[in-house]
């Protein structure tokens, strides 16, 4: 089992979650600040930009998953916190990050759906990466698997998918390949002729909601509301959502 602690600094215990979550945020602000200056967006305006969306990510994410495991932090209120142990909601930082980046281009004239566009890819590259972070803390993972199943993964997927002596579903893996196939999907068609503003970033919503809908339904942590889990019945209109702005946008334009 790797220890979810990296290093400590004192009494500071500086955990791979973070480390890793860093390192998807730096990685996909470099890749889309090089993107934004192919397509002639300032870059002191994207810094300035992800100087507010961060932080707002961050909140929203964490927010989320605050609010839909009340039940837990409202006996263990300094938990809402201890953002470097785990517990973030993609979702809510996609909301988060969406409002504050919404309200910040509108303010500076700036065509949302082109930033949309630019991040897009590099947003769900830093999903695939994120998702190790995981991988270090043993969640996210599904249910119980025999040791043959669990045998076709490599030595250290084996070694810590076992938790009390059961081995799990590796579903962060899962969701971290399905994620790292968007983004190539998203490079390869960037470019294209037949895109609109936008569109880019409505088929990053609508690929990486079909992923997680199929993938959610084997975890064992999901966030639920009564019997449903949120993330996929999120993920349903999300799809349905997109779909539609998408056929809307293209069908207006006598595409």
């Amino acid at each position: 089992m790797f220890d979810p602690v990296a290093f400590r600094l004192g009494p500071l215990a500086v955990r791979w979650y973070g480390i890793v979550i860093g390192a998807a945020l730096a990685l996909g602000t470099f890749l889309s600040l090089r993107e934004a200056r192919r397509q002639g967006v300032e870059e002191d305006f994207m810094l300035d930009l992800y100087l507010r969306v961060i932080p707002a990510a961050i909140i929203g994410g964490r927010l989320y998953y605050v609010i839909f495991t009340w039940d837990y932090y409202r006996n263990n209120l300094l938990q809402i916190f201890a953002i470097r142990s785990g517990g973030m909601a993609i979702h809510g930082a996609i909301l988060g990050g969406l409002l504050v980046g919404y309200i910040f281009a509108k303010r500076r004239k700036q065509s949302l759906w082109q930033l949309l566009d630019i991040v897009a890819p590099y947003l769900v590259l830093g999903q695939a990466i994120g998702r190790w972070g995981n991988f270090f803390n043993q969640e996210a993972h599904g249910g119980v698997v025999s040791e043959e199943f669990i045998s076709i993964f490599p030595g250290f997927i084996k070694k810590q998918m076992n938790i009390n002596g059961q081995y799990y579903h590796p579903a962060f893996l899962y969701e971290s390949i399905w994620d790292f196939l968007v983004f190539l999907l998203l490079i390869s068609i960037r470019r294209k002729p037949f895109l609109h503003k936008g569109d880019l970033f409505l088929l990053y919503i609508i690929f990486y909601s079909i992923g997680r809908f199929f993938i959610e339904g084997i975890r064992t942590d999901s966030l639920m509301l009564g019997p449903v889990r949120v993330a996929q019945l999120l993920s349903i209109l999300l799809i349905i959502g997109g779909l539609i702005i998408l056929y809307g946008r293209h069908r207006k334009k006598g595409i």
